[in-house]
């Protein structure tokens, strides 16, 4: 099961895997994010079918990013809920139910605590799960999810048509701030000309470059401003795929493997940017050198649903 794999940072601790639609996509160029959005967090999980090349036994541990929207409220994609485990085991529903991730709003989380998976090749795979899991619930870094939810409507095969997904929590982190959700069809009144004033944030905790054969950076949160491209969004996914700008007038950088799930912000107006709307998560990238990706919609009513009740949307 190669699909976190396409879309996520695989971690190694002491090393990413990263293989190329390529779902997942640090921040490329950009900016360290230096305390500006603390409400946005790092999200590791682990998915017990997932292949590891290293390891005998199927099992994977993956990075994506996350944005809380109230304290114990986790918004992300949802190929970053789907299908994760449930105490290291399968899921009896890959869409809801799975406890094994954890989120972290450190700028820079902490990994050198883990024995590096090395460790563990190639037939203690099991035993991994069980010593990181254990330390990750020990630390103070970490919050534990209470449960997961992946969109409803959600197919691991066609994942960028309803790439949203939810994690709640098992205890509130508690800021002074938190994400936003946009009105319905929000992004809608960029359309046309008016794309032109518009101005968005993407943050993320992904690799900062990457190509074929090497790559750099990640796990620290950094932010880049950029442009909207295009609403329709690669196939002329109008309502659910939203391109933003990699490079160019008004842009700082773009997104790549490990930021999936993490957030763009509406900043057009100093008003608008204080009011931290997330209007889009990063969702994939379409080569290996992350110079174009695109982004999952969140302004979709059947989205603003399942985001208000993801336990009553099945």
């Amino acid at each position: 099961m190669n699909r976190h794999l396409l879309r996520a940072a695989a971690v190694a601790v002491g090393g990413l895997l990263l293989s190329p639609m390529l779902p997942a996509s640090a921040i490329v160029g950009g900016a360290p994010d230096a305390g500006e959005h603390p409400f946005v967090g790092q999200v590791f999980f682990y998915v017990p079918d997932a292949v590891d090349s290293r390891f005998d036994d199927p099992g994977g541990w993956f990075n994506c990013t996350g944005t809380l929207i109230d304290p114990d409220t986790v918004v992300t994609a949802g190929h970053c809920t789907y299908a994760v485990g449930v105490e290291g085991e399968v899921p009896a529903d890959p869409l809801s139910g799975s406890t094994d991730v954890w989120f972290s709003v450190a700028e820079a989380p902490d990994y050198s605590v883990f024995p590096p998976s090395s460790t563990f090749v190639p037939d203690r795979n099991e035993e991994r799960y069980e010593t990181w899991s254990a330390l990750l619930d020990a630390s103070p870094q970490w919050s534990e999810a209470q449960s997961t939810f992946t969109h409803p409507d959600y197919v691991d095969e066609e994942f960028l048509q309803h790439d949203l997904g939810v994690v709640e929590l098992s205890e509130p982190i508690v800021l002074p701030e938190y994400g936003t959700l946009p009105t319905p069809r929000y992004l809608d009144r960029y359309a046309g000309g008016a794309k032109n004033r518009a101005l968005f944030e993407s943050v993320g905790y992904g690799l900062e470059g990457s190509g074929p054969k090497s790559s750099f950076g990640g796990d620290t949160r950094r932010k880049a401003d950029r442009r909207l491209v295009s609403l329709r969004g690669a196939y002329g996914l109008r309502d659910t795929a939203v391109m933003f700008s990699h490079a160019g007038r008004g842009t700082t950088g773009g997104t790549c493997f490990g930021d999936s799930g993490g957030p763009t912000f509406d900043i057009t107006t100093p008003a608008i940017a204080e009011q931290n709307i997330i209007v889009a998560v990063t969702s994939f990238g379409q080569n290996y050198n992350c110079n174009a990706s695109g982004s999952y919609r969140i302004d979709q009513p059947d989205d603003l649903a399942f985001i208000a009740d993801p336990a009553g949307s099945y």
